[in-house]
C-alpha cells in the first residue's frame, strides 16, 4: 500500500459525534506513553499527523484521520482505498482524576463496541517489558467484547532483538491462558520504520474485505 494524503477530519467527544460510517475504520490504542503517536505518524508518512508529546495522556478524545491510499507499490498502480485511521486515548489514562478517568473509559467501551466500520483495532504494547497486567486485561476485554484486534508490539529499536523477541513471547505466551487463538501481532520501530509495510498490507487486505462484503 502506498499512502497518497492522510489528514485530520475531527476530534469527537463519544462515538456518536465521529464522521457518518462511510468507509472502513482502524483505531490505535494502548496505554499511557506507548509511543501510540509515533506509530500513527510512521504509517500515515506524516510526521506531523499525530501530536506527540512527553506528557502522557495527552490524547482526550477519538481523534479521526481520513487516509487515501492505492494498493499498489506506487501511486500509479493499483486500486485507490480511502478509510479512516483513529486515535483513541490510552487506557492508561496517566494522572487524571477518577471523573476523567471514568468518563475516558465510557468513551472508548462505548466507541469500540458500537462504531459500526470499526473493521479492527491495533492494540499497542510497549515492546521492552514483560507482559504487563493493564495491557493483558485490556486484550480480554477487547475479547469479551468481541472487537477484532491485533497487536503491535512498540520500541523494538530501543532494546536488543533479543530482550524484544523475549517479551513477545512472553505476552503471547500469557495469553495462551485464555486464549485458544492468537490475534496477528506485529513488531515496530518508528525510527527504523520496522513493521510499517506488514500493518499496510494488513490493512490493505482488509480494506478489500470491506468491500467485498
Amino acid at each position: 500500500m502506498v499512502i497518497k494524503s492522510a489528514k485530520y477530519v475531527i476530534s469527537s467527544p463519544d462515538y456518536e459525534h465521529c464522521p457518518a460510517p462511510d468507509r472502513p475504520e482502524y483505531a490505535f490504542i494502548g496505554r499511557s506513553n506507548v509511543g501510540k503517536s509515533s506509530l500513527i505518524n510512521m504509517i500515515s508518512y506524516h510526521q506531523k499527523l499525530a501530536k506527540t508529546s512527553a506528557t502522557p495522556g495527552k490524547t482526550q478524545l477519538i481523534n479521526h484521520f481520513a487516509i487515501e491510499s492505492n494498493t499498489g507499490k506506487n501511486t500509479a498502480s493499483g486500486k485507490p482505498q480511502s478509510w479512516y485511521l483513529v486515535d483513541l486515548p490510552g487506557y492508561g489514562f496517566a494522572k487524571v482524576s477518577m471523573s476523567s478517568r471514568k468518563k475516558w473509559e465510557k468513551m472508548i467501551s462505548d466507541y469500540l463496541k458500537q462504531r459500526k466500520n470499526l473493521v479492527n483495532v491495533f492494540v499497542l504494547i510497549d515492546g521492552r517489558h514483560d507482559p504487563q497486567k493493564i495491557d493483558l486485561e485490556f486484550v480480554n476485554k477487547m475479547g469479551e467484547w468481541e472487537v477484532p484486534f491485533c497487536l503491535v508490539f512498540t520500541k523494538a529499536d530501543k532494546e536488543t532483538q533479543l530482550t524484544v523477541s523475549r517479551n513477545v513471547k512472553s505476552f503471547l505466551q500469557a495469553m495462551r491462558k485464555t486464549w485458544q487463538f492468537l490475534p496477528r501481532h506485529f513488531v515496530t520501530s518508528t525510527i527504523k520504520n520496522r513493521g510499517r509495510e506488514e500493518i499496510l498490507d494488513w490493512i490493505s487486505e482488509l480494506n478489500e474485505e470491506f468491500v467485498s462484503e
